[in-house]
């Protein structure tokens, strides 16, 4: 290799280095779900609930740190509502949702290379329905926290007894 090219080389990867970092510890260390100690002793199926939740909770991040409308879109049933800045959007269909969204305008309108969960708290559960409080913050190209936001995330089962987030009602814009 060229100097030239081992220079471009090196560049490439010190460019990179802060999502390859961030990846490889989400995905080892996700943040543990955390259950309100004012819900008493759980059964089985809550238990299950909150088991089937955590999952679809760091799905949900995954496939919104991937870019990928479709796939952050299979974390979601439909219809689904978000609550936000004095608002409320419903978003009929999958296939809607996944055509409005833009990731590469949301990058740069927010100065954002990813998100992650700070917290995650169940704060209600039965076992058809799991509320959780979140507390999660977005960072820039550079790996700096340019955000934090409160949520709190509704989520259930279809029909078909797949778990997604039906609604989340959100602090951020």
């Amino acid at each position: 290799m060229h100097r030239k090219e081992m220079l471009s080389a090196a560049l490439v990867c010190l460019l990179m280095w802060p999502s390859l970092v961030w990846s490889d510890s989400e995905a080892v260390n996700p943040v543990t779900m955390k259950v309100s100690a004012q819900i008493g002793a759980l059964g089985p199926a809550e238990t299950q609930a909150i088991a089937a939740a955590t999952e679809v909770m760091h799905e949900y991040m995954a496939a919104f740190n991937s870019r990928d409308p479709a796939r952050w879109a299979d974390t979601l049933l439909f219809p689904h509502v978000r609550i936000s800045s004095g608002g409320v959007v419903v978003h009929p269909a999958r296939d809607e949702f996944v055509a409005q969204m833009d990731f590469a305008a949301f990058a740069q309108r927010n100065s954002w290379q990813r998100s992650a969960w700070d917290h995650l708290e169940v704060v209600q559960v039965g076992a058809g329905k799991v509320h959780i409080a979140v507390r999660f913050t977005r960072y820039d190209p550079q790996q700096q926290p340019t955000a934090s936001f409160d949520s709190l995330y509704v989520l259930q089962p279809n029909d078909a007894g797949v778990w997604g987030i039906r609604a989340r009602s959100s602090f951020a814009p």
